[in-house]
């Protein structure tokens, strides 16, 4: 085949830096990492180095790994009373969602560690080539687009919270940065460069990591030195379940994500979706009972409750009891007949290396590590991540997450790698996905664009786009229907790439949160 190669993620500009490594012989996982360095300069509240993710990675000719390189609570945590740490309001339009941000939000980061171990095992280039791209990017400067100016405004109170954010983010007048205007930052630019000559150390022992702990010690924060130096990036079998004709990888604890996706698959495993047809009433209601009983099945297996690894696992084993699992499926059988800061990349290439890489800053804390650009984290004000109250963490763990990279490989001998941002909207954004895949036979564009529901807590979020009878079928369910526009960023952005058995490649970018399809 000609083609170089597939990619699909959340900018033009990440797809770019993607292109241009591809394009230079470098494989599927030279592109991801370059454009995952990208996506720190063009989608600055979804990715940046203060953050943590995960990359499923698969070679042609190997095994799958996921890398867990997300973030960790710190080994000891402060005072309440010495901690800077408030929450802000982030206003989606439609519906607003509470995050905490300052220092104390910060959770030991992953993303540097995470980059420098991927590169070694699975990159063909060095380093300095790969940040060529974002470097380059981030000194002349990225055009917002539209979506774009709509995150600024979603998260404005964290952009803004300091001096060195609205110096970054912020007009001389004060307004916030927006489409069309050029965004532009020289110091991650020069930070980029300096980690490519120095290494992972220069942020874990050296220059940045001194500044970070000496600012976190004196403003309210609570890392140190020994967090940085005790983190370690973890390479993890994927958790994998057959859905269909389907064999799918995801991530597995103690990400929380992966393994709520495999349950929700499992109760839909004896039903056929055919026979109800796509966005009809009892298509929808059924997706809903399945939401809920998950959820359901996610506190009764304990796995909300979970923080250490050996806990969350013992959770998972729990929650794929078949006692369990008979009951709720029951309880879905013959049902239909009654009626953050998150962004992915999807690389494929010619030769089958696939990456599928998932990363997060949460929203970031409002904190910029001074002299580089890169904004920190706000895990430890996360509520999703923080199911025992704030402040209330084991120290020196892992932290959970709903990230799901995932790789599914189907009979006929094609393989999709996709996933999702989108907060706690991430596993039902990507369980919808591969039903549209898998049971609906939808064309890759066609299952990504398609409609979603994102139903918890006793309320559907409804996109538009559904047969006019769905919304009035979940009325009797929900206590609450809260219609969307079509394709809001509220439901996440799935980004996905197929090579077929005959080396065909496809991909396909959500448009929630203006993605990006390019066949090199």
């Amino acid at each position: 085949m000609s083609a170089k190669g597939a990619i699909a993620c959340g900018h033009p500009a990440t797809a770019a830096a993607a292109r241009e490594i591809l394009e230079d012989g470098g494989n599927a996982f030279d592109a991801a990492l370059a454009a995952l360095c990208a996506a720190c300069v063009a989608e600055p509240v979804l990715c940046s180095l203060g953050g943590g993710g995960y990359l499923l990675a698969r070679r042609a000719d190997g095994e799958a790994v996921l890398y867990d390189f997300f973030v960790e609570t710190p080994l000891q945590r402060r005072d309440a009373t010495e901690i800077d740490f408030y929450p802000i309001l982030a206003d989606f339009g439609t519906a607003t969602q509470e995050f905490h941000i300052g220092l104390g939000a910060i959770a030991t980061p992953g993303a540097v560690k995470g980059l420098f171990a991927a590169h070694a095992d699975l990159a063909s280039l060095p380093m300095a080539r790969l940040v060529e791209p974002a470097a380059r990017m981030a000194r002349e400067g990225v055009p917002l687009r539209p979506v774009d100016s709509y995150l600024f405004q979603v998260v404005g109170p964290i952009l803004t919270a300091r001096p060195e954010g609205r110096a970054v983010y912020t007009r001389p007048d004060g307004s916030l940065l927006a489409a069309p205007d050029a965004f532009r930052q020289p110091e991650l630019a020069e930070a980029l460069e300096a980690l490519a000559r120095e290494g992972e150390a220069l942020f874990h022992e050296g220059e940045f990591g001194r500044q970070l702990v000496a600012d976190c010690r004196g403003q309210g924060g609570q890392i140190t030195m020994a967090d940085l130096a005790a983190y370690r990036v973890v390479k993890r079998r994927p958790l994998e379940r057959r859905h269909r004709d389907t064999r799918i990888l995801t991530n597995p604890p103690p990400s929380s994500g992966g393994i709520l996706i495999a349950f929700a698959l499992e109760l839909l495993a004896q039903t056929d979706l055919t026979t109800l047809g796509f966005g009809t009433a009892e298509h929808l209601t059924l997706l809903a009972r399945v939401m809920e009983l998950t959820n359901k099945a996610r506190v009764e297996s304990r796995l909300h409750e979970a923080f250490v690894e050996d806990r969350e696992r013992a959770a998972a084993e729990r929650l794929f009891d078949p006692a369990l699992l008979a009951r709720y499926a029951a309880e879905v059988e013959g049902q239909p007949a009654s009626t953050r800061g998150t962004t992915h990349i999807s690389v494929v290439d010619a030769d089958g290396n696939i990456a599928a890489l998932s990363i997060s800053n949460g929203e970031g804390c409002g904190y910029i590590l001074p002299g580089t650009g890169i904004m920190m984290n706000n895990m430890l004000g996360e509520e999703d991540l923080n199911p025992h109250g704030f402040q209330a963490w084991p120290e020196g763990c892992r932290m959970s997450s709903m990230m799901s990279p995932t790789v599914a490989y189907r009979s006929d001998g094609s393989i999709t790698a996709l996933g999702s941002g989108g907060s706690n909207r991430i596993r039902t954004a990507i369980l919808q996905v591969l039903l549209n895949l898998i049971d609906f036979d939808l064309p890759i564009a066609e299952a990504v664009a398609a409609p979603r529901l994102h139903f918890e807590n006793g309320i559907a979020n409804l996109e538009e786009g559904f047969d006019a009878r769905a919304g009035a079928a979940l009325r009797d369910r929900a206590r609450e229907v809260v219609p969307w526009p079509p394709r809001n960023l509220f439901f996440g952005g799935v980004h996905a790439v197929l090579r077929d058995a005959e080396g065909r490649l496809e991909a396909a970018g959500d448009p929630r949160r203006g993605g990006t399809a390019v066949i090199v």
